[in-house]
């Protein structure tokens, strides 16, 4: 059996022997408190109560820049949902999921054997570092504080890598360590945001919790929460705010659009259209503009059909004053 080959075979042996046990963790937030915790969502939610954003949400965060993200949380009062300085295996690469969260502490020998003896009698197999992987859906991130421990605080290497991206079609984002880059750079479509790369195995530390709040660096992160991950950091965007952030993404990447074609054509100049009010003339033609580019916005630019059309029916880039 080469080496890529065991890897599936280890993370399918890891997804299938726990998944059905994890309802019962010691460490597992339920479900009752996870609605209460993240109240703000009144969409649909996964079997455990964690907010479910729907995947073509997340598709269209892929063209959201990190900046504009940021600007609507900060204005809507979210001023602790990003966290920068990371250690990335693809930087150029952006991930995007719905958060599955895990907390470690240091070990307490006591209280850790009471968890693991308790994960154990419900059939829960491995290292209390495996739990949370079992849960991992496609579109979700595994994000865990580890309380920034590099040195024996490696969350995983690449067989433990290989069961997160088999399960979450993603990678994860720790506030801790990893070991084994090379290993796993050859996940074909794995990424990880640690903070730290380091040769030890995990040692000396318990899990506290799953789907629960958790810290990360400067940031709060709720489970639910949607992970916008890019090379100057990553971004944990409430789910009630996700669609929010995309329209306003998407509003202005149709001003941008119009304002470059029409100073490349030398209509107008950017003291016209940058940073000023536009006049009646420059809006009537973004308008008629807009009308002839439906297609080729959405192709170019990823800008929704949906979004386009609402800002021509409503003739206002302010998305405020219509998005639902």
């Amino acid at each position: 059996m080469n080496g890529r080959l065991r890897l599936i075979v280890c993370a399918a042996m890891l997804f299938f022997i726990g998944y059905a046990q994890v309802y019962a963790q010691p460490q597992l937030t339920t479900k009752e408190n996870l609605e209460f915790i993240t109240a703000e969502w009144k969409g649909e939610r996964d079997e455990f109560g964690r907010p479910f954003v729907a995947d073509d949400i997340l598709e269209r965060l892929r063209f959201v820049g990190l900046e504009e993200a940021w600007a609507v949380l900060r204005s809507t009062g979210y001023h602790n949902k990003f966290e920068g300085d990371w250690q990335i295996i693809w930087p150029e690469k952006v991930m995007v999921g719905r958060a599955l969260t895990a907390a470690f502490l240091p070990s307490n020998p006591e209280l850790a054997e009471r968890m693991n003896e308790a994960g154990r009698e419900q059939g829960l197999q491995g290292a209390a570092n495996q739990w949370p992987i079992y849960m991992l859906q496609k579109g979700d991130v595994y994000v865990a504080d580890g309380f920034g421990k590099i040195k024996e605080g490696t969350l995983i290497g690449n067989n433990l890598g290989q069961a997160i991206y088999a399960n979450s079609g993603n990678g994860p984002v720790f506030y801790g360590s990893a070991r084994d880059l090379s290993g796993l750079r050859e996940i074909e479509g794995f990424n990880a945001w640690v903070k730290g790369w380091h040769p030890s195995y995990i040692m000396n530390m318990m899990l506290i919790s799953i789907n629960g709040p958790i810290r990360i660096g400067d940031a709060v992160v709720l489970p639910g929460d949607v992970v916008l991950a890019t090379e100057g950091g990553v971004l944990f965007i409430p789910p009630h705010l996700a669609e929010n952030v995309i329209v306003s993404s998407e509003v202005e990447r149709l001003t941008d659009a119009f304002r470059q074609q029409r100073i490349l054509e030398g209509v107008y100049s950017l003291s016209e259209t940058y940073g000023t009010r536009w006049t009646d003339t420059i809006e009537n033609d973004f308008y008629r503009w807009l009308e002839q580019n439906l297609e080729r916005l959405a192709t170019e630019f990823g800008v929704a059909v949906e979004t386009a059309n609402k800002v021509f029916t409503n003739r206002s880039r302010n998305w405020r004053e219509w998005v639902d």
